[in-house]
């Protein structure tokens, strides 16, 4: 059977559906959905960009070439959403004039063009044109279907994915063509059609390549990533994976070499600059890796895990209101991202702001309820809001989580301590120090507790010891205030 036959079929059902808008719809970016709809900031977007074009190339004959432009622009950010990071957008300021030729390039192969093609209008009439300069530069044909009027006041579009057409289907005549929707095949099947466009051996070689990876043999996913090179010179996952797996092994120059490759070749593919920021920052380059996922962010604004290092990034330089503002951005994008919100809570709790960063907390634990950090952290804001009970709390929960856990018992122990249960403080310094032997502060704290009840002797062992690690750190004035509890105790 025609591989074409499936898709044949699954269009005329589709075709069906168009006639009553039962449409499916996933709002999910990189997920199959026949209905994108865009409105709101994304709109505004879109809609500043064109009128930014008119400006620049036809403010005699505005409100046409704004309309053309919001077209192209409507049927661009549909293919974006769905596809995603799978493809990379060609820049439109350099294709002045209209839509172009080339409107997508394959993210791990720049050579496949696809050519987006928008029109507004009633599905079973209207006709997607294509010339035959586009059909010779493209592999792939995607139609969209614009279901409201284009116009500079619209407030939503309700954008179907019509289908798409391998090119080398398509036949013009006087140099262009015309495609209706029951010549399309079905939508489902673009994203699976694009990864038979790559060669099949480099395909191995790359499949090989992550399964070292996945199992982390880095070394062979190196060597699997560079025989995709040979291949492939241009492939773009190829740099980028491999410039991982270099950083893996402990070769960050190499890996920063390959993602500078990986840029060289699609300066528009918002990873290369993640992954180079990532390398970067664990270089102590905070501020290169910040600009890096800045870069990553211009490129796909909806790139949650960019805004959420780059907060990371802010944060270590000690500029913790850029950082709230990306952990913001990062929750409006993901509003699931529970490790934003534990960030955003320390990041809070460090300018003082401790309600609202136990709030962000409390969000936290909601998402993932295994958090030990955000236990943690939220019985530390607790404690230091003066409510010692529910901080206990917190840390006992912590504790449950991961008995491993030192500080959690320590932080307990100081709080149970301030409540006056010195017996049950001392059990958690002991926990503590159990799990961590060179927990000086555990040792003196403990030997505080152990004075207080008066058992000088043991409190005395606890000061000695919490001084000899003091003395093997480094820190004099630590180690001089534990020879002088000692020094008290023996008068």
């Amino acid at each position: 059977m025609d591989w074409t036959t499936p898709l044949k079929a699954q269009q005329t059902d589709f075709i069906q559906r168009l006639k009553s808008s039962d449409f499916l719809h996933c709002d999910k970016q990189g997920q199959h959905s026949e209905l994108t709809v865009i409105s709101g900031e994304r709109l505004k977007q879109l809609r500043d960009f064109c009128w930014e074009m008119v400006r620049k190339y036809k403010p005699n004959d505005p409100k046409n070439y704004f309309i053309n432009n919001m077209k192209g622009k409507l049927g661009e950010e549909v293919v974006k959403t769905r596809l995603g990071n799978f493809v990379t957008e060609v820049d439109y300021e350099k294709r002045v004039g209209g839509d172009g030729k080339v409107d997508f390039t394959l993210a791990s192969d720049p050579e496949v063009g696809i050519q987006v093609k928008a029109r507004n209008g009633k599905f079973d009439e209207i006709k997607w044109t294509i010339s035959q300069e586009e059909i010779e530069k493209n592999a792939v044909l995607v139609c969209i279907l614009i279901q409201e009027e284009v116009s500079e006041a619209q407030n939503e579009y309700n954008l179907i994915l019509a289908g798409f057409l391998p090119t080398k289907m398509i036949t013009s005549i006087d140099g262009k063509a015309l495609v209706g929707i029951d010549e399309l095949l079905y939508s489902g099947g673009l994203r699976c059609y694009l990864k038979s466009l790559a060669s099949s051996e480099a395909d191995e070689y790359m499949r090989l390549g992550n399964e070292c990876r996945d199992r982390e043999d880095y070394r062979g996913a190196v060597n699997y990533y560079s025989q995709v090179l040979q291949l492939q010179p241009n492939n773009v996952d190829a740099y980028n994976q491999r410039g991982r797996a270099m950083y893996y092994l402990g070769d960050t120059q190499g890996g920063i070499e390959d993602f500078n490759q990986a840029i060289r070749i699609n300066p528009n593919y918002a990873h290369s600059y993640y992954r180079r920021g990532v390398v970067r920052s664990e270089l102590g380059d905070k501020q290169s890796a910040i600009e890096d996922y800045t870069q990553a962010i211009k490129i796909d604004p909806n790139f949650a895990y960019a805004y959420y290092v780059r907060g990371i990034a802010h944060s270590k330089l000690g500029d913790r209101q850029s950082a709230i503002e990306d952990y913001t951005q990062t929750i409006k994008i993901d509003p699931n991202f529970a490790y934003a919100y534990y960030k955003r809570g320390v990041a809070r709790n460090e300018l003082g702001d401790k309600q609202r960063a136990i709030e962000d907390y409390t969000q936290a634990i909601k998402i993932d309820p295994n958090s030990t950090d955000a236990y943690y952290n939220r019985g530390i804001a607790r404690y230091q809001l003066g409510d010692k009970q529910n901080a206990i709390e917190d840390y006992t929960q912590a504790i449950n989580i991961n008995p491993n856990f030192a500080y959690a018992y320590y932080a307990r122990g100081i709080a149970r301590y301030q409540l006056g249960d010195k017996q049950r403080a001392i059990e958690d310094y002991t926990q503590a120090i159990n799990i961590n032997p060179n927990f000086a502060l555990a040792y003196n704290n403990r030997g505080i507790a152990r004075s207080n009840l008066g058992n000088k002797q043991s409190a005395i062992h606890d000061f000695q010891k919490a001084a000899d690690i003091y003395k093997r750190e480094g820190k004099e004035k630590n180690y001089q205030d534990a020879m002088e509890r000692i020094r008290k105790l023996r008068q």
